[in-house]
């Protein structure tokens, strides 16, 4: 198996290669656990974010970094978007997305009582890696519905050329995209 190094917050990790699409193959960056990898991102993050009243992020892997930032920036509460409507939501906002990972289309929701406390404030998109973008923009939409002033988007990692050459996020390392050859294409 392929792997790739990657150096990101004074940490480094082994990721490995693998194929996600019949013409592309990620490094797999999986920071659910990983306490280490996460506490240092997101003490190197909170000083190059801007001033925010709340975070929000995806429900994914995100959800430490988000956490964490939250915890060392003395925020009380942050905000995930859910990937269903929960029987629990009233009146959920709701986006679309399709990303890179899970290779389909998914909702992201917020509910009711959530979209009241963003309508007005600063809101900072937290995620783990950033690629395609369609998961930024799910959330800039859920922001926007909710009334929010989105003040930045903030991730680890841009991962391929298209996240690496935007200049409206603020990430801490790039990640590249390993294209396929034809030659070696599935047998």
């Amino acid at each position: 198996m392929d792997e790739f190094i990657l150096k990101v917050a004074g940490v480094e990790r082994k990721l490995p290669v693998v194929r996600i699409a019949d013409n592309i193959k990620i490094a797999s960056f999986v920071i659910l656990g990983d306490t280490e990898l996460v506490s240092a991102a997101a003490a190197e993050l909170k000083d190059l974010i801007p001033e925010a009243d709340y975070y929000i992020t995806a429900e994914a892997k995100g959800i430490p970094l988000i956490h964490e930032l939250s915890r060392i920036k003395g925020k009380k509460r942050y905000f995930v978007a859910r990937k269903s409507i929960k029987p629990y939501m009233s009146d959920p906002f709701i986006s679309e997305v399709y990303s890179i990972t899970t290779q389909r289309k998914q909702l992201l929701c917020i509910e009711k009582d959530e979209s009241e406390l963003i309508k007005g404030k600063r809101i900072l998109i937290v995620d783990d890696v950033i690629s395609t973008g369609e998961s930024v923009r799910a959330l800039e939409k859920l922001i926007k519905m909710a009334g929010g002033i989105l003040v930045g988007k903030a991730a680890i990692l841009a991962e391929g050329d298209d996240a690496i050459n935007r200049d409206d996020i603020i990430y801490l390392e790039k990640l590249p995209l390993f294209p396929i050859e034809p030659s070696e294409s599935i047998q």
